[in-house]
């Protein structure tokens, strides 16, 4: 990083209110026996059923009793089970999206092993371009966002609810999330996140099966898959509303404290 990337990083961690940064990785380990941290509404948080794939990494008793249309993925480790979900898309035709300008599948990127895992809306036209999530502006901010925490962007995974890129930019339709959501499922049950962000308004509200505004549902845990969930702005929307940034740094001091205990 060169000196003025990181004049940048400073002033961006200084308007989320981070008074100092720690080259001690200790916040990064699991410490044993540690209580999972809830915000105090978290009570009536979401718990929702397994995954609609039966998804295993070596477990031939996953078969039992599947009658979902997507075949069982067996594979040793999560990067080639995540390859495997990739080629089973392929060049995807299932939704409507592909007869509307998209170029390509934007699957996810990142960390298959990863503690904590982003997921926004959709791909945008920069997305679009490129195959890889969140690599606009946005993109760019999620990046400072998570060096805010102490990580890289190789060390999380990012993805999204739906893979191709909607026209101008809506948002998906009903029809276009209940095709592509199982893809999402699988990501999120082969890499087994100990954290999922919800990224906005959308995404928060298609994970958790709600209407609830994301002002509502921001800076509380939600039990999901196997993971913790925390809803919090999207980056997008904080590029318009910067004074926001404060609220999503508490949501992430959230998310480090949960990525230190032991779920």
């Amino acid at each position: 990083m060169d000196r003025d990337q990181l004049a940048e990083h400073l002033r961006f961690a200084a308007e989320l209110g981070v008074a100092g940064v720690s080259r001690d990785p200790a916040w990064r380990t699991r410490s044993e026996g540690a209580q999972d941290e809830r915000a105090p509404d978290a009570a009536h948080s979401l718990t929702l059923s397994s995954s609609p794939l039966d998804l295993a990494r070596g477990d031939p008793e996953a078969l039992e009793g599947s009658k979902d249309e997507h075949r069982v993925i067996f594979s040793k480790t999560a990067a080639e089970a995540l390859a495997a979900v990739r080629a089973d898309i392929g060049d995807c035709t299932r939704c409507k999206l592909h007869t509307l300008g998209r170029s390509q599948v934007v699957f996810g990127v990142g960390n298959p092993d990863a503690d904590l895992m982003f997921v926004g809306e959709a791909p945008g036209a920069d997305e679009d371009v490129q195959g890889i999530p969140f690599v606009g502006r946005a993109g760019q901010l999620l990046t400072k966002i998570i060096e805010a925490i102490e990580l890289k962007r190789e060390d999380v995974y990012i993805a999204n609810v739906i893979k191709c890129r909607p026209p101008q930019n809506r948002n998906p339709e009903p029809d276009e999330v209940e095709t592509c959501e199982p893809f999402l499922f699988q990501q999120i049950d082969v890499i087994k996140p100990k954290v999922i962000v919800a990224l906005g308004k959308f995404a928060a509200q298609a994970l958790l099966r709600t209407d609830a505004p994301i002002s509502r549902l921001r800076g509380r845990v939600f039990e999901y898959r196997g993971s913790k969930l925390i809803p919090t702005f999207h980056p997008a929307y904080l590029l318009r509303n910067p004074a926001s940034k404060r609220e999503v740094w508490e949501d992430m001091k959230l998310v480090k404290k949960l990525l230190k205990s032991e779920v």
